[in-house]
């Protein structure tokens, strides 16, 4: 009994660590329609950072209002219809407004659950990542500056992003809900770590203080995904 039940501990071990990274593959490699992919935690899981009532909001009305929005606006451009997210946000600037914001918005949000975790559940920068962060900023202190200063310096509605290019990584901002995938994008790149910095998630317990968030929010980002993510940018681009 007690084998059987280490066996069990192991595998919800197992099923813990890699359920991002098997939902990381879904969300690229799903075409219409698409669905909102739930939660990788508890609502309430990511308390006190960010708070119950706005996961559940932003998650259950925001995020499904994108998925429900982009399939309604596919259904009238069938020739979309196979193509899967970053197929459609590669080729932004040829789709209508609606479905490049709800593209954007669908992608977005889907990786921005998955960069986050409960926290002290997120781990850290592995020595690879943390490496190459001292190499293109400084130290970790001087890219968190300045990943701040990006998302606070967003005016309006956006997301900022730590990115992999060819020239290492960068820090950048989007509008609304682009994104660095996007053949529109001002500095192109693959996302590492991204934050919503739309008023939606943060007013209700922050109010005006975006930054106030943003310092709450490094207590709960997923270095284990980011981590991922960066080993998987490097292969696609064959370093």
């Amino acid at each position: 009994m007690f084998f059987l039940r280490q066996g069990h501990l192991a595998l919800c071990l197992i099923i813990a660590l890699f359920t991002p990274f098997i939902s990381f593959a879904a969300t690229q490699s799903q075409t219409a329609p698409f669905t909102l992919p739930p939660l990788p935690y508890a609502v309430s899981a990511l308390e006190p950072a960010i708070d119950t009532e706005t996961m559940t909001f932003h998650h259950d009305f925001h995020h499904r209002t994108y998925v429900d929005n982009l399939n309604n606006a596919i259904k009238d451009v069938p020739a979309l219809s196979g193509k899967t997210l970053e197929q459609l946000l590669a080729i932004a600037s040829t789709l209508p407004p609606v479905i490049r914001n709800n593209a954007g918005g669908h992608w977005n949000h889907s990786e921005f659950w998955k960069m986050m975790a409960p926290v002290g559940k997120g781990g850290k920068p592995s020595a690879t990542l943390e490496a190459q962060i001292k190499k293109d900023f400084g130290s970790l202190d001087a890219f968190k500056e300045r990943f701040n200063k990006a998302a606070t310096s967003r005016f309006g509605s956006g997301w900022a992003w730590m990115i992999l290019t060819s020239s290492g990584l960068q820090i950048t901002s989007t509008p609304n809900q682009d994104n660095p995938l996007m053949d529109v994008a001002e500095v192109p790149g693959q996302p590492l770590l991204g934050v919503d910095v739309w008023e939606h998630a943060y007013y209700l317990k922050y109010k005006y203080k975006r930054a106030d968030y943003l310092n709450a929010w490094w207590t709960v980002v997923n270095w284990n995904y980011v981590n991922y993510l960066f080993e998987v940018a490097k292969r696609r681009r064959g370093t």
